[in-house]
């Protein structure tokens, strides 16, 4: 049984796990950021100072649809790839971005912690960097699929910095609360 797999072997074997990847990441990425009540109906993020170049709040949801779908399918190159040298490195970098992924939003939307998300976001960033080095070293493919990926998450630094440099104290920030105090 020492023979290499076919084309068509390794296109079907690709399809099954991409069939199983792609739901998977998709919907992690939406479970994460529905739990922690992200996104512009976020009353705390809507009480927010955004830079001008802030995108429309459907972007967010457009742009990380199609990332966690590139993710996913980057995945199954790599989990189809059995044999592949360095591959269980690789998988053990994917699985701490991706954690480092699911726990930004909670961790700014829900617990409003600007500058931890920020720090989140750097880690995840070179973490995600070095998946698609990793993952391009096995299928060239892969970390090219990564690629997207990787850019956005420079933009949504920035982004995350930005909001803290705009938003001193934005931890503290209770949404629509006004004075309590009446003046007679």
């Amino acid at each position: 049984m020492g023979q290499i797999a076919s084309p068509s072997q390794l296109r079907m074997s690709f399809l099954r796990w991409a069939l199983v990847t792609v739901p998977l990441v998709i919907l992690l990425g939406i479970a994460s950021g529905q739990l922690s009540g992200s996104g512009y109906e976020n009353p705390w993020f809507a009480e927010l100072q955004k830079p001008d170049f802030m995108p429309a709040g459907w972007v967010f949801g457009v742009v990380w649809t199609a990332l966690y779908a590139l993710i996913g399918f980057a995945l199954a190159l790599i989990l189809g790839a059995r044999g592949a040298r360095g591959r269980g490195l690789a998988l053990m970098l994917f699985v701490i971005q991706m954690a480092l992924n699911l726990a930004w939003s909670p961790l700014f939307f829900a617990a409003h912690q600007v500058a931890g998300a920020l720090v989140v976001i750097a880690l995840m960033f070179v973490a995600a960097l070095a998946t698609a080095i990793r993952f391009g070293m096995i299928r060239r493919l892969a970390g090219l699929l990564m690629v997207p990926y990787v850019l956005w998450l420079l933009f949504a630094a920035v982004l995350n910095y930005e909001i803290m440099r705009l938003n001193p104290g934005a931890e503290t920030l209770v949404p629509g609360q006004g004075a309590t105090q009446i003046q007679l």
